[in-house]
């Protein structure tokens, strides 16, 4: 993991902690401030099983063959990721919880689509960044034609 990815994932964390401690309602449950790790334990467990997996639906033989994997991996991730994120958050989350004052109802779904909402996006993100990016598309090769 790169330096950087390695650091937003790590303050990620521990803002998500501070928030867990912050709060009246979950401060003094035990599951409600091991949420965040849980969750952060969960991707990493996920990514493994990604890796594992991803040999069965994207055979690599060929150098093309990268690309698609690559992009499997996303998928895979974000697809197993997805159903872990709701049963933490059901779980780990009461039903209703405050925040501190203006946030005195937030419900445990929020935090879930919170997080699926990043997930989403990372795979959104992903697939925009391979098109402009990856020399199988069209605005690389048209850039590439004009040197």
């Amino acid at each position: 993991m790169g330096a950087d990815l390695f650091g937003s994932f790590a303050e990620s964390t521990c803002a998500a902690l501070v928030l867990v401690a912050a709060s009246p309602d979950l401060k003094d449950s035990w599951v409600g401030q091991m949420y965040p790790m849980l969750i952060s334990s969960a991707g990493i467990v996920v990514g493994l099983v990604t890796l594992l997996t991803q040999g069965i639906f994207y055979k690599v033989k060929d150098m093309p063959d990268v690309e698609k994997a690559l992009k499997g991996i996303l998928v895979i991730s974000t697809v197993l990721m997805t159903p872990v994120v709701i049963y933490l958050s059901k779980w780990c989350l009461p039903e209703v919880f405050s925040m501190g004052p203006g946030y005195e109802h937030v419900k445990w779904w929020y935090c879930a689509v919170s997080i699926m909402l990043g997930l989403w996006s990372g795979l959104i993100i992903g697939y925009v960044t391979e098109y402009y990016t990856s020399h199988s598309y069209t605005p690389v090769r048209e850039i590439a034609e004009t040197q």
